[in-house]
Parts: C-alpha cells; sequence; structure tokens
C-alpha cells in the first residue's frame, strides 16, 4: 500500500494533500461551532489543540490507518477545508470531510469526496465506503447519495459538544463514473 504522507490526489479543481502544520492556523480559523454543527468533533478552543489534531492524523497517516487531507483550490492553494479516509486498513473505510462556511454552496464538498472515493476504490481493497451523516444536514446528504450511496444504518450518536446526532449512515459500493 502507498504511504499515505505521500499522497496527493488531485480533481479538476481541487488538490488533496496530507494534513499538515502548514494548515493548522486555517484549520483553527474555520473548524467552527457552525461547521461542527452536525459533525462528531468540537472546535478546538485553542491553536494547541489543533496542532495536537495535525500530530495525530499524521501518526495515524504514518502507521497506514488513516489518510487525512487538507483540501486546497488548486488555481491558487487556498485552504478549503479537510477530508478523509479513516480506517483504510479495513475493507470498510470511512469518509469524512468539512468545508470552510465561506466555501460553501460551490459543490467543493462533492468534489473531494467524489475524488477521495475514486482513490478508495483504486488504492484500497475494499468492499464499501462508509458515509456516517446527521439526518438534517442536507448539503452533505445529497454527496453519498450523488454516488449512488444506499442507507444502511441508522443511529444516534452524541458529538463531543454534547449534541445528539441523528445518523443515517451510507455505503458506496463501487467508485464513482
Amino acid at each position: 500500500m502507498l504511504n499515505p504522507l505521500n499522497v496527493v490526489i488531485e480533481s479538476e479543481r481541487l488538490r488533496l494533500v496530507p494534513a499538515s502544520e502548514t494548515y493548522a492556523g486555517a484549520v483553527f480559523r474555520e473548524f467552527t461551532a457552525q461547521i461542527t454543527e452536525f459533525m462528531f468533533p468540537k472546535p478546538a478552543e485553542e491553536i494547541e489543540e489543533t496542532l495536537s489534531f495535525i500530530r495525530g492524523a499524521r501518526e495515524r497517516m504514518a502507521r497506514g490507518e488513516d489518510l487525512d487531507m487538507a483540501i486546497l483550490l488548486k488555481s491558487t492553494a487556498e485552504f478549503l477545508g479537510h477530508g478523509g479516509l479513516h480506517h483504510i486498513g479495513g475493507d470498510t473505510p470511512e469518509l469524512g470531510i468539512w468545508i470552510k462556511q465561506g466555501a460553501h454552496g460551490q459543490a467543493y464538498g462533492r468534489e473531494a469526496v467524489t475524488a477521495l472515493t475514486r482513490w478508495g476504490f483504486e488504492n484500497l481493497q475494499v468492499r464499501y465506503l462508509v458515509y456516517p451523516v446527521d439526518r438534517r444536514n442536507i448539503a452533505s446528504r445529497k454527496i453519498p447519495e450523488s454516488l449512488g450511496g444506499v442507507v444502511e444504518a441508522e443511529y444516534e450518536h452524541t458529538n463531543l459538544s454534547g449534541r445528539v446526532l441523528d445518523i443515517v449512515e451510507y455505503r458506496i459500493y463501487s467508485p464513482p463514473e
């Protein structure tokens, strides 16, 4: 398997590069309460929390457990968000993504998830990819649906901010065309 720390994924408008401290300031500023409303993590209160997250992500990538990527606009290298595949050593990795508020509505999330999905099917031994999302997060639900994702599980999960999430878990069984 490829070393996740050396992976770069490109799509028409985006470049996904391994998480690094280079983007810590942008992650700290952009990973807000509004962004995390329907996510498991909560925003960092101090920059050190963001740095610790990035160090942990890089350690998991070095062990071949996760692929955690900064999402950049290819034309300008503007930081747009983070995305990745978790549990890549197994046959059902989990997709995760967030796009900064100022970049919403431009289909960057869909493009990044499509690129990650394609990469996962081309480079990993997967049966399917998992995409858990809160039922109320309609914009995020449209992403796996656009990739042929099927709801296979529903459950509640309390996030780190104490909010109960109403999760629908999509499974994506084939790469995007």
